[in-house]
Parts: C-alpha cells; structure tokens; sequence
C-alpha cells in the first residue's frame, strides 16, 4: 500500500511516497513560468526585492523626519533593530571572530553609519526623497572607480563618460528642486557623501570577502551604527523618543523594510553576484521611490526630474556597458 505526504516549502509541493523505496517528488509551483527553475526565479526575485525594499529607506527616511529630528529616528531604529538581530545571533548560536567583527566595524561605520546618517539628514533638512534616491543611485560609477583606485582594476573611457553623464543629470534633479524652492544647495551634498561612504564600504566588502553570515555582517554593523546614532543623539539632547503613533509607524518601517529587507537584500545580492552587478541594480530605485514618495507624500516630479532621470541612465548604461571581446 503506497501513502504520500505533501509538504509545502517555499512554494513547491514536496510529495514523499511511502513505498519499499522512499522517493521525492518535487512539483513546479503554478507561478513558476515553464522551463523556468528554482534558481533563474531567484535570480529574478532577488534583485526585485533589493529594489524595491531599498526605496524604502528613502521613503522611510521622509516618513521618519517628519515626526522626529534625524538624529532621533535613526537612534531607536538602529536600537530596535540590533536588540533583535543580537537575539537572532545568540538563539541561532552564531560564532562571531575577533577578525569578524574589526571588518564588520569598519564595514558599519561607512555602508549604515556613514551612509544613512548623511542620507536621512539630508532629507530631514528638505532634500526630497526621490532626489535623495537619485543621488545615491550614482553609486554604481562611484564603485567604479574606488574599485580603480583600490583593487587596481582598469577604468575605460565610457566608464568615465558615463560617470560625467550620470553628474549632469543628477545636477540637472538638483536644479529643478532648487528652482522649485526646495533645501538649500548645500544639502544634496549629504546624500552625495553617503553615497560614496556605500561605494567606499561595497569595494571594501569586495576586497576583503569576508566568511562570517550575512545575520553576523548585519548584526556588527547595525550595533556599530547604533552606537554611533546614540552618542549624536545624546550630544544633540534628541534621545527622546516622541509618543505619537506616527514616529513608531515610521520606526517598524524601517527596521522591517529598510534594515532588515534593504541591507540583507543587498549583502546577498552583493556576495552572490560582486559589487558592481549589486550596485546597478540600486539605479532602479529612483523611479520607484519617486513613485512612492509622490503617491504617499505629493513629492512633486518635474520635467527636469525626468529629464535628469533619463540622463543618469545614459550615464549608468554607458559606463556598466560589457567589454567586446576582440
């Protein structure tokens, strides 16, 4: 007499059939496009999600500064957010080296000290969310050419055409929201230096490929970055966590969203493909978080914005443009 059990995990039905040889049948789920495996739909999904939940954090960033100073929101997100990766890391008996946590030190100062502390202070001093994104999004041609100057690898001339390219059309988003009475110039500079803080810790990470789990890389660095977050905000007398409803809404936005689904997203795609294929996909965020921003806040899109848009693409495309073989 033969019985089965189904199993479901992730999606596929896994039948066991108890017979005199135990076998295992795996069946393609319905949303799996024929002739399409397991591991072509990560590969598809995984960069989706990077996208889609690395926008969040600039959407999280304008929701958050608008109940609380920058300081004071970054401050209880990082708290929050190492609290519950510490307790991951001793449930799941996570070996942590000394040498594990001097690069992961290193690596939180600049991709979530450096980074966000600049980016979200940016919005929360008028730089709108979109704009942030944009900035950032140039990450890619800065990766480029850290990864010239410290990996030793050859730059081309596109690579510095598309890097020119991709200034013009962020200088041209910058522009239309200045024109519109948006912060002053000085505060896209922000973004701007987060974003080289990210390039400079992604060409690190490269270089040194670290062994430890991407819950162990996280947890160091989101601790590095609460510490830092803390003593700014206890400098600054902004510890306090407003009551409203609203600041704790934007603090499970972020911790969930942007710490957790943004950053794990992007160490995995980063360890899985390399840097710069991690990187390009952060271009795709733009529109995406300008979408949202206007649809959540209003944040207004002009025709300069699409027109920088466009511009940055050009540059983007030109410079991670493959190498024809001779």
């Amino acid at each position: 007499m033969r019985t089965a059990v189904g199993v479901m995990r992730g999606g596929v039905m896994a039948v066991i059939g108890n017979t005199s040889k135990s076998t295992l049948r795996v069946y393609r789920p319905v949303w799996l496009r024929r002739g399409m495996s397991l591991s072509s739909r990560a590969d598809v999904l995984a960069p989706a999600a990077l996208v889609v939940l690395w926008s969040s954090g600039f959407v999280g960033a304008e929701l958050g500064t608008r109940e609380a100073p920058a300081s004071t929101l970054l401050a209880w997100r990082y708290l929050v957010a190492a609290a519950l990766l510490v307790a991951w890391c001793v449930w799941r008996r996570e070996r942590i080296t000394r040498s594990a946590i001097a690069r992961q030190v290193v690596l939180g100062m600049l991709v979530q000290a450096g980074y966000l502390g600049l980016v979200v202070t940016g919005v929360g001093l008028g730089a709108t969310a979109g704009t942030s994104s944009l900035i950032a999004s140039l990450q890619p041609l800065a990766v480029v050419a850290l990864a010239a100057l410290v990996l030793g690898e050859r730059t081309r001339l596109g690579q510095l055409v598309g890097l020119a390219t991709g200034l013009c059309g962020v200088a041209l988003v910058v522009g239309g929201d200045l024109a519109g009475g948006g912060a002053a110039w000085w505060v896209y500079l922000l973004p701007a230096g987060g974003m080289l803080a990210l390039s400079a810790g992604t060409v690190l990470q490269q270089h040194w490929q670290p062994e430890e789990s991407v819950v162990v890389s996280l947890a160091i660095q989101t601790v590095t970055a609460a510490t830092v977050f803390w003593v700014v905000a206890g400098l600054q007398g902004t510890a306090d966590a407003p009551a409203e409803p609203g600041f704790w809404w934007a603090i499970a936005w972020v911790v969930v969203l942007s710490s957790f689904g943004g950053y794990g997203a992007y160490l995995h795609v980063a360890r899985r493909d390399g840097a710069t294929r991690a990187s390009t996909w952060l271009y795709l965020t733009p529109p995406s978080t300008m979408v949202w921003a206007g649809w959540m806040f209003g944040d207004p899109i002009g025709a300069l914005g699409l027109a920088g848009l466009a511009v940055c693409a050009a540059g983007v495309a030109l410079a991670l443009r493959p190498v024809r073989q001779a």
